[in-house]
């Protein structure tokens, strides 16, 4: 301090600069780091991305190369690289396997059955447990959901005990209403979600124009559920067009045979091994179905993961 008691002076050379000037220039910095930020997360994203793709692709790659390879070539060549030429004879040899166009077809019915029991139970299921609000409806949904705790392969004998004196056994019905019943559950948890989304005010204004139930249900919560259907309708479809279990349990006959076991056929007739250009033939003409119906409700089915997301 100096001899008078104040503050000694500052310095003649040194500038202080005004607050607003170091507020302004503190934002400019948060600014830049701000910007910063959306970059690297946008970075780490397309890295993870691209080797999420590589993952994915790598295989499938593996699988079509094969599949237009003959056994000789798939065992001498590399696997890796079109060498020794390509050939359509596995896809011939699938194509002209004996039963695999009735295995196509039974897995077909099974397909589109388990989708249209599966979509309209649940959908139905989740309108009354929404709209009720009883007791009744609240056990209901809890029993429904019980059945994600027991997996299919827990109960697989008495399911094959009730088919069979039902006099089901060996029919594509049996198969059909057990696929059907294994995927209830999830269907109807997703079902129950969405709808209890749906306004209250929607349901109250079609009440006050004098809508009953059937009409609630037809004009409005189905048309508004069309996302969470095709979520639910692709869910169904992977679950009933790839079941394995159920159709080698409850099947037995050439006739109501299903893609899975053809397959398995396909793999396992070769009398010098697995003739692995012909199973990746048939694995890769058994998914085109699969692909055709993600094609087909793909905006449905992107807007129905959106809205379970956000709820």
């Amino acid at each position: 301090m100096s001899a008078t008691g104040l503050a000694p002076a500052a310095p003649e050379n040194v500038t202080i600069e005004p607050t607003s000037a170091r507020i302004e220039r503190r934002r400019q910095k948060s600014l830049a780091g701000a910007v910063r930020a959306p970059r690297l997360a946008r970075f780490l994203a397309f890295l993870l991305g691209t080797v999420w793709l590589v993952i994915v692709l790598v295989p499938i790659y593996y699988m079509v190369l094969a599949s237009f390879r003959t056994q000789g070539e798939y065992l001498t060549g590399n696997p890796w690289l079109p060498t020794g030429g390509l050939s359509l004879s596995s896809y011939s040899t699938v194509l002209s396997a004996t039963g695999i166009a009735v295995d196509f077809r039974n897995s077909a019915i099974l397909t589109l059955a388990a989708i249209v029991i599966v979509v309209l139970f649940s959908l139905g299921a989740a309108y009354r447990i929404v709209r009720r609000g009883s007791r009744f409806a609240a056990v209901s949904f809890r029993l429904i959901l019980f059945g994600l705790a027991v997996p299919i392969q827990a109960i697989i004998i008495p399911i094959f005990i009730i088919v069979v004196k039902m006099h089901l056994y060996d029919t594509l019905i049996a198969v059909i209403l057990a696929a059907s019943a294994s995927l209830i559950a999830v269907a109807v948890l997703l079902m129950v979600n969405y709808v209890r989304a749906i306004p209250v005010e929607l349901f109250d204004a079609m009440t006050v124009d004098g809508a009953g139930e059937w009409t609630v249900f037809i004009r409005l919560v189905w048309p508004m559920a069309r996302p969470v259907l095709a979520v639910v309708s692709i869910f169904a479809g992977l679950g009933a067009w790839n079941n394995f279990l159920l159709p080698l349990i409850l099947t037995q006959s050439a006739s109501t045979n299903v893609l899975p076991i053809g397959l398995y056929l396909v793999a396992s007739t070769s009398q010098y091994g697995v003739d692995v250009p012909v199973v990746m033939a048939a694995v890769l003409l058994s998914v085109l179905p699969l692909v055709v119906l993600y094609f087909g409700l793909r905006r449905q089915f992107v807007q129905g993961l959106g809205g379970l997301a956000i709820r």
